[in-house]
């Protein structure tokens, strides 16, 4: 099972770290941030599947980093504040926050409400939050976003098919990060079964897509350095992602 990654953004160091003591401790990995800067680094950086956000931090706003974050992406927010009057619940609803959580709280009520908005979320936001905006650089390839294009080393051009693309983009958005087939699935949009998991077939079908897509990138695809099988898990990209605007 996949550990989920939260990202606690305050600016106040006694609060980010009770609140990232308290969140470690009960089975999530942490990173933290101080500034909206910071944040953008953890997020150009590789999964995250929910962000607690002080409304109040420093001279930024909470609030307007939400709406425009909201705009770029669909990881899941909750927003944190002193301030708790209907209207100020309200602006930060508005802009797209999941929840809104008032300081001071009850470590058990914000841990109850980061399981709700995890629940309600799943993995599929998480792992498909990259607007195709961006260049990806890996290994010596290129996919440009904008353009949806995927370049080799050599400077040539890769035909990949819709759900290569799909495959790619869900590593690229999570570097040195092992995927499970399941999480694939819900980053390509595969409807799952009635008990929520994949049957025989949709594994195999990830497989297989994820064995079209190694012949392509991979210079031996029975030998795969880039791509490869995280045993008992799934696939991991084993490779630094450099991202930045197309």
């Amino acid at each position: 099972m996949t550990i989920p990654r939260l990202m606690v953004v305050d600016d106040d160091d006694e609060m980010r770290l009770m609140m990232t003591q308290f969140l470690q401790a009960n089975g999530f990995f942490v990173l933290t941030a101080a500034t909206e800067a910071e944040m953008e680094v953890h997020l150009s950086s590789g999964r995250i599947d929910l962000i607690l956000l002080d409304v109040m931090l420093g001279a930024e706003n909470g609030v307007d980093i939400c709406g425009r974050l909201r705009n770029q992406q669909d990881v899941p927010i909750i927003l944190v504040s002193a301030l708790s009057a209907d209207h100020q619940r309200m602006a930060g609803y508005e802009v797209g926050a999941d929840d809104y959580i008032a300081k001071p709280f009850n470590p058990d009520l914000l841990l109850a409400r980061v399981r709700a908005v995890l629940r309600r979320g799943r993995r599929s936001a998480s792992l498909s939050y990259r607007r195709n905006t961006a260049l990806y650089a890996f290994n010596g390839w290129t996919y440009d976003g904008k353009r949806d294009v995927v370049t080799a080393p050599d400077g040539f051009q890769v035909a990949l098919s819709k759900r290569e693309t799909g495959l790619l983009k869900v590593f690229l958005a999570n570097p040195h990060i092992p995927l499970t087939r399941e999480e694939i699935a819900d980053g390509l949009d595969v409807t799952r079964n009635a008990a929520g998991g994949l049957d025989h077939s949709e594994s195999r079908a990830i497989d297989v897509l994820v064995g079209r897509l190694r012949s392509k990138i991979e210079t031996n695809p029975k030998d795969p350095k880039v791509l490869r099988t995280e045993r008992g898990v799934g696939y991991v990209l084993a490779s630094n992602v450099d991202v930045r605007n197309a």
